[in-house]
């Protein structure tokens, strides 16, 4: 029975919300979801169909946060938002089902199952809350937000996930026949992807009943099978599909322990980053990291940085890696106008 949380600022957007809600409920045929409804708004609010209330999510609040145990309706928004990501971001880890969790350290609230998605709707100041909220959610959980600003640069709001944007077109500001239309239409997508989600969950519990597997949930996961990162660019690709191929052909010599399954990542700045954030989820085994690129656009400010922390996953893991040079020659910019001069 999926569960998907909605998380909102009730005190600015209640009635575009519930109306999100009763669109999820409506539009599951079999009348098996339920929604979480949390409050992530400035000042709290009442109501029947509210499940975590604004006071239960400020009670997840770090110890080091800056502005714990305050009043946070006299703080300016901006530090509203940072210390509601704080509380939302713990409070979700504990409702991620078993496995997805590795860092919970606070207990989930009294009468609340596990979520298998994740859904909001807001402007500019409730998409960058949700955004950092559902980035601290593994890869391949759904999460979907409805917004003003999908329209736009998206890079800050998805990072390296896969969160999902739908443009709202107008303002999230009262319903009316646009709103409704496209708040139906994201209602049908996160109802359809908590039902994958949870028809996966369900496939890999039976498939792996009698393994003991505490942590990680991953695709194609087995004994016997090794889960290899490449990252790759254009001028790389024969050499990653020459490994691929090679890789691929292990698994079928029945004188091989192992088969393998390639991760291949583009080499754009978000690819390598989504690369170490999969690493660091400890869904992978090995590295081969033919296209360092992102490092050469970190040192000259190219658009396809990776940033500072390129590189050290693997090593915080302690798994083997093979690391080369390719396409270290070249570093990425938009139109020729935006060329710095030295270049």
């Amino acid at each position: 029975m999926p569960n998907i949380a909605l998380l909102g600022t009730l005190d600015t957007k209640l009635e575009e919300l519930l109306t999100l809600r009763t669109l999820i409920l409506s539009s599951d045929p079999t009348s098996s979801t339920t929604v979480t409804l949390i409050d992530v708004g400035r000042t709290p609010v009442s109501h029947p169909d509210v499940s975590i209330s604004q006071a239960t999510v400020l009670k997840y609040v770090p110890s080091d946060a800056p502005h714990k145990g305050e009043n946070i309706s006299k703080l300016p928004r901006g530090e509203v938002i940072n210390h509601m990501i704080s509380c939302a971001t713990a409070l979700v880890q504990t409702l991620l089902p078993p496995g997805r969790d590795p860092a919970r350290n606070y207990e989930r609230p009294d009468n609340v199952g596990d979520i298998h998605a994740i859904i909001s709707a807001g402007g500019s100041g409730g998409t960058s809350l949700a955004s950092a909220v559902m980035r601290s959610v593994p890869i391949g959980f759904p999460k979907l937000i409805v917004s003003t600003v999908a329209s736009g640069d998206t890079g800050p709001i998805v990072g390296e996930t896969d969160i999902s944007l739908v443009y709202s077109v107008v303002d999230i500001a009262g319903m009316n026949d646009v709103l409704h239309d496209v708040l139906s239409n994201a209602a049908g997508a996160i109802v359809g992807m908590a039902h994958a989600y949870s028809r996966r969950l369900r496939t890999r519990k039976q498939a792996r009943k009698d393994v003991n597997i505490t942590s990680g949930i991953r695709p194609f996961e087995s004994e016997d099978n090794i889960n290899v990162a490449i990252s790759m660019f254009g001028v790389t690709t024969p050499c990653v599909d020459t490994i691929r191929s090679y890789l691929n052909g292990l698994g079928d010599d029945p004188a091989h322990p192992y088969s393998y399954t390639s991760f291949v990542f583009h080499s754009t700045g978000h690819g390598g980053r989504a690369m170490e954030r999969l690493i660091h989820e400890g869904r992978i085994d090995a590295v081969l990291d033919i296209t360092t690129t992102e490092i050469a656009d970190y040192i000259v400010g190219g658009v396809m940085s990776a940033g500072n922390e390129r590189l050290r996953a693997a090593a915080d893991m302690g798994l083997p890696q093979v690391i080369s040079v390719g396409a270290c020659d070249m570093v990425n910019f938009g139109p020729r106008s935006t060329v710095p001069e030295r270049f």
